[in-house]
């Protein structure tokens, strides 16, 4: 598997039959591959990751292929580097060397002119064609490891705060290969004096939110609310991020910290491409500025009819109900409360831009509770709901 983890693969041609052939033959190549080396290998396909499981050592290999009929997305492969004090980082192989974790970033200074004009190419048909997506992570059980933005994936070119690094946690056993993206909501320092679009189509918002409904482009990283002691939202949704994590990894799933400090120079767009290419799923945790002084309860952010049809919310956004659901059921079977039915469509810029299943949970609001104990009720909530579901 050293040989495949060399490779990289990009097809970015409107040439359909071509992309098939290539394919076709790159499968073909790694059967023989698997059939032709001596080690014992498992390969198992499902409608999410493919997960390499390698034998030889302890050294688990996990190769996150994320595959839609609609809309897949555009990768490179990784391979880990030692950085010391046990914590790997991830760099592209073979050319472009990407900021690394917890270098000092400066605020972005683009302008909004930079966005980028269009958003996907189509080909003759008018059909929107991407290429498969194959990013490689060697782990090894119990790491840490840094993960920084590909520019070649899917959406990135979206992205204007990008310098920062997610942090993938391994699980030390029992380990299921499954990612879990946590996004504790906030956190980026400047992000809200630069703003992205919206939609991947650069359509206007459908619904209200931190952005007018109508608007086109939104702050790339709003600050947040604050309870009503002067908490930060920001910093609830971290510590609740962590409780979560370490329940999670005891559980055997690795997780995939797209934030795991009080400042990650990543906005929304590279947090959600991150996780659309490193985790089966994505969910974002927040409490809501609604300025009520009473504990309004928990829900999750459903998809709006106005951008159903749309990709890649079009492949994706039952996912994406589904796994806010089965969240909301977690919590109110912890004894949780849930406001009214559980839900509420909001065009958000995560959903707009995930392509595995993702959500924004809410998990109540500025009178809410916030002590370790209430966060450890709500962590263990989410995750009976992530267990119903992986």
């Amino acid at each position: 598997m050293n040989i495949l983890m060399g490779l990289e693969f990009k097809m970015h041609t409107s040439n359909h039959k071509n992309n098939l052939i290539i394919k076709s033959l790159a499968f073909t190549l790694c059967a023989l591959l698997i059939t032709g080396c001596g080690q014992k290998e498992q390969v198992s396909v499902t409608d999410g990751p493919i997960v390499v499981e390698n034998d030889i050592s302890q050294a688990q290999s996990i190769a996150v292929e994320q595959v839609s009929s609609l809309n897949n997305n555009s990768g490179a492969l990784y391979n880990k580097e030692e950085t010391g004090a046990g914590e790997e980082e991830i760099t592209e192989d073979p050319a472009t060397n990407l900021t690394d974790d917890g270098a000092e970033s400066e605020e972005s200074e683009k302008s909004e002119d930079e966005i980028p004009d269009e958003a996907e190419s189509e080909n003759d048909s008018g059909q929107e064609e991407t290429a498969e997506t194959v990013a490689t992570v060697s782990v090894t059980p119990g790491s840490v490891t840094s993960v920084a933005l590909n520019p070649n994936w899917l959406y990135a070119d979206f992205s204007k705060i990008n310098t920062g690094s997610a942090v993938l946690y391994s699980a030390p056993s029992n380990r299921k290969n499954i990612v879990i993206g946590l996004n504790p909501g906030h956190g980026t320092k400047g992000g809200t004096s630069v703003k992205t679009y919206c939609h991947p189509d650069m359509s206007p918002k459908v619904t209200g939110g931190t952005t007018a409904a109508g608007a086109t482009t939104a702050v790339a990283v709003s600050a947040g609310m604050s309870f009503s002691d002067g908490t930060s939202e920001a910093a609830v949704a971290l510590k609740t991020a962590q409780i979560l994590r370490d329940m999670l990894l005891a559980d055997g799933y690795d997780v995939l910290m797209l934030r795991d400090d009080a400042d990650v120079q990543l906005d929304n767009i590279a947090r959600t491409v991150i996780g659309n290419n490193m985790a089966n799923c994505i969910i974002s945790l927040h409490w809501d500025g609604d300025s009520l002084s009473y504990d309004k309860g928990c829900f999750y952010v459903s998809t709006p009819d106005g951008i159903k049809g749309m990709e890649p919310v079009a492949s994706h956004w039952q996912q994406h109900e589904a796994l806010g659901q089965a969240l909301i059921n977690g919590l109110q079977a912890t004894g949780c409360k849930i406001y009214k039915g559980g839900s509420m469509d909001i065009d958000l810029t995560q959903t707009s831009f995930s392509t595995v299943a993702s959500v924004d949970i809410e998990l109540g609001n500025a009178a809410s509770a916030h002590d370790d104990g209430t966060l450890t009720v709500l962590a263990g909530g989410l995750l009976k709901g992530i267990e119903s579901v992986y």
